[in-house]
């Protein structure tokens, strides 16, 4: 086993994982799994920089990680950013601050490769399930980007496309700094018209109608699980592998985008973080939905951070000196 911490830095959360891997086997034993709302992409689809407070926010989330990684004798650590650091043109900033505080250098990945992290760290524990048709279709809905991926064992296809639950909200949802509440209809309209248009392009590269399973990841997905079983809290253990029917998911969608603000924040299982960005989140799984014609949906907790973890350990055998911590 080695003993690994994974960080991935999105547009809307950064999250860490410090588990025990074992490559060989597959075997991943969670330490410590945490997320942070920290809205790096905060502005970036309008200015094409991160904001100063964004990163702040973030560069606070990173020394509160670096303490638990040194608390847990990690050995290894890979940081990924994603989708809005991809995009501003400040990012040395970003990188700068990261490396001063966690002593490694954020890698700054590809729409693909994030893509290939996720369908690893989704399906890893799902092969040779016998109720889980192959191919699998798995969708990574984050703040900035999608991620979509089909394949069996292996990764047979990817694309990111840049819908995701604060792109719309902020492109569509905001006017003179303040979120509809609820939105219109014409709004609603607009942002459907953007996803289908997102759509369109991932199939260009996916075959998203060959899919037989659809694993939904990530806090947007996550969230319409814990507000489908009707959770008193948040649940990781009760919302992984759970399943969502189409016409929940349909039910739950059409309530947030007709929701205000208040009513939205008293779902006890909804991050303060997710409650002006969780219909346009939504919204995105139905369209898949939709889309592909999926009767349900399967919701995994495990996702990019797990993908990541994997490959950290397999430097690791291989030797790899890049991100040791030792």
């Amino acid at each position: 086993m080695t003993r690994v911490a994974a960080i991935d830095c999105g547009t809307n959360s950064i999250r860490l994982l410090v588990a025990d891997v074992h490559p060989q086997s597959g075997e991943l034993v969670d330490l410590d799994r945490r997320m942070t709302i920290v809205r790096l992409g905060q502005g970036v689809d309008r200015t094409g920089r991160l904001a100063p407070e964004a990163l702040e926010r973030t560069f606070a989330a990173c020394r509160e990680y670096a303490a638990v990684i040194k608390e847990h004798g990690v050995e290894r650590l890979r940081f990924v950013a994603t989708s809005a650091s991809r995009d501003a043109e400040n990012r040395d900033e970003f990188v700068r601050g990261v490396l001063d505080i966690l002593g490694v250098e954020p890698e700054v990945i590809t729409g693909d490769q994030e893509a290939e992290f996720s369908f690893t760290g989704a399906t890893r524990e799902l092969q040779g399930r016998a109720d889980l048709t192959k191919p699998y279709l798995v969708v990574d809905i984050g703040g900035g980007s999608t991620e979509f991926v089909v394949g069996e064992e292996h990764v047979r296809a990817a694309r990111s496309v840049d819908v995701g639950c604060v792109r719309m909200t902020e492109r569509h949802l905001v006017h003179g700094g303040k979120v509809s509440d609820p939105p219109t209809e014409a709004e609603i309209a607009a942002m459907r018209a953007d996803i289908e248009a997102a759509l369109d392009l991932a199939e260009q590269t996916v075959p998203l109608g060959e899919a037989h399973t659809l694993v939904g990841l990530a806090g947007s997905v996550t969230s319409v699980s814990a507000i489908a079983q009707e959770l008193p809290e948040y649940d990781s253990a009760r919302i992984h592998h759970s399943r969502i029917s189409h016409d929940r998911v349909r039910e739950i969608t059409e309530w947030l985008l007709r929701s205000t603000h208040a009513e939205r924040a008293a779902v006890p299982s909804l991050h303060p973080g997710r409650v002006d960005v969780i219909g346009a989140g939504a919204l995105v799984l139905l369209a898949i939905m939709e889309r592909i014609g999926a009767e349900e949906v399967v919701v995994s907790e495990h996702d990019i951070l797990d993908g990541i973890a994997f490959t950290v350990a397999e430097a690791a055998e291989s030797g790899n000196e890049a991100a040791d911590l030792r």
